[in-house]
């Protein structure tokens, strides 16, 4: 068994103190799926995604189970999400002691899980990442520090990544470029956009062929200094951009992105909403670049699922933003169960060595679907890092023009035979699976997975077998 995992199925009644092979959840097993689809027509508001046809009723471990029986290997953590599992016994045991006990308080209070996590947090960050507080998501927290940014600069332009998802809320959205901006009227002002770094399939490229990152970049500020108006505050960026595909920055990117900003004094913001906590094979991915942001942004894993975010920046920061009124004050801001539950999460990460294990299990997860790349002609890329990777599906590998239609068909065939990977329905992911289990995943949970993929691919017509 890999460090930390835990085991497929368990006893759902009570609190699982440890691992116990035995039975699949039965919270919601007698259930009719048909009804609760007629139901789910009835009364729950669209909020702009199609809801799965199944209804799940169970998850534990690296599994999750449907109202039909069925048990599917979830390979996308839930929402990216679930860093250690379903289930995990000291998640739930974590929550059931403080839903108890500590649950929720006063904004303005403060209680030991909330320090000991600020604390566990900055201890595990390099110097000029100092200082933490809570709230509950992505877009949540990046709209707090992009409100930091503001502030301490006295400025107020931001700059973000063609191809980025930062969240929802007003100045989030403003700056994230894929999709969901339309329909509201106008956007926040003063919101730039730098190209996409995407290798696969940018048209900067050097004389043999090469990815030309550092021209297309140094483009993308020429047009921002053109467009501005003089008050650029910040850049907020990805490590790993999981919504455009899985795309990660390049070699040097981080670092240059950081010399930008502080020639037009701006503040550098990472948002490691999935990166981070061992995802892709560090602690943090800002330390495999070893760059240091102004501003740091998580959330999704941190929680293990629960709704909880973290904006970490220097005291200085801290200090001049202090003194110049900042305020980003929540219902939830610092609560006590989410924080006691990222401070189990963190703890179980560094006790059991899992950022080590998140980076061997995914050169297994890499090098299989390579061989995959190799044996099936539609796969056009794969890439990724650590347990986070991507899958592009073409029609062909030299015109590179997505193949929506066939990697919807093998994400169903997947999911028939028992594995969940993320392929979005919108036009300009819709051809690319994204792909991030737990980082407690064991070598064979990944070669089952593997083998379901392979599977898959080549029962559905059009993949391209290549022998």
């Amino acid at each position: 068994m890999a460090p930390g995992t835990i085991e497929n199925d368990f006893v759902d009644s009570g609190i699982a103190t440890s691992p116990q092979k035995t039975l699949r959840p039965t919270l919601y097993s007698d259930v009719d799926q048909d009804l609760l689809q007629e139901k789910t027509s009835k009364f729950l508001l669209n909020y702009g995604a199609k809801f799965f046809r199944d209804v799940i009723c169970g998850s534990k471990g690296i599994y999750v189970y449907t109202a039909n029986g069925r048990k599917v290997l979830d390979w996308t953590s839930g929402q990216m999400s679930c860093l250690l599992g379903h289930g995990h016994p000291e998640i739930v045991q974590t929550i059931a002691d403080h839903a108890a006990n500590l649950d929720h308080l006063y904004s303005e209070m403060v209680s030991p899980p909330v320090i000991s996590l600020g604390e566990r947090l900055c201890s595990l960050l390099p110097p000029g990442l100092d200082k933490a507080f809570f709230l509950s998501t992505g877009g949540e927290s990046n709209e707090a520090a992009i409100k930091l940014a503001k502030v301490y600069t006295g400025k107020f332009e931001v700059v973000g990544v063609n191809g980025s998802w930062h969240g929802l809320t007003a100045q989030a959205q403003s700056v994230q470029y894929h999709f969901a901006r339309k329909g509201q009227g106008p956007l926040m002002p003063g919101m730039h956009m730098l190209p996409a770094p995407n290798a696969y399939r940018s048209i900067f490229r050097k004389a043999d062929g090469s990815y030309d990152w550092e021209t297309e970049l140094d483009y993308g500020w020429s047009m921002i200094d053109q467009a501005s108006c003089g008050s650029l505050a910040a850049v907020i960026v990805e490590c790993i951009q999981s919504a455009a595909g899985m795309h990660v920055l390049p070699a040097g990117y981080l670092a240059a992105l950081k010399r930008h900003c502080e020639r037009r004094g701006m503040l550098l913001i990472v948002d490691e909403a999935q990166t981070g906590v061992g995802r892709a094979g560090d602690m943090m991915a800002i330390m495999h670049e070893r760059v240091t942001p102004d501003i740091l942004t998580l959330s999704k894993t941190l929680g293990n699922g629960l709704p909880l975010s973290a904006v970490v920046t220097s005291a200085e920061v801290e200090r001049v933003c202090a003194e110049r009124d900042y305020f980003f004050y929540t219902t939830h801001v610092n609560d006590p169960l989410p924080a006691s539950v990222g401070n189990k999460v963190l703890e179980i990460v560094v006790r059991d060595d899992l950022v080590q294990h998140s980076r061997a299990m995914g050169l297994v997860l890499q090098d299989g679907l390579k061989r995959l790349q190799a044996r099936y002609g539609c796969i056009g890329d794969v890439r990724g890092r650590g347990l986070m990777a991507g899958v592009e599906i073409v029609e062909d590998r030299e015109t590179k023009v997505l193949a929506s239609g066939l990697a919807g068909a093998v994400a169903e065939k997947a999911y028939e035979l028992g594995v969940w990977a993320n392929l979005s329905g919108h036009k300009s992911l819709s051809g690319v699976f994204r792909i991030a289990p737990p980082i407690t995943v064991t070598k064979e949970e990944l070669h089952e997975g593997l083998e379901l993929f392979e599977r898959a691919f080549a029962s559905t017509p059009g993949t391209m077998p290549l022998y």
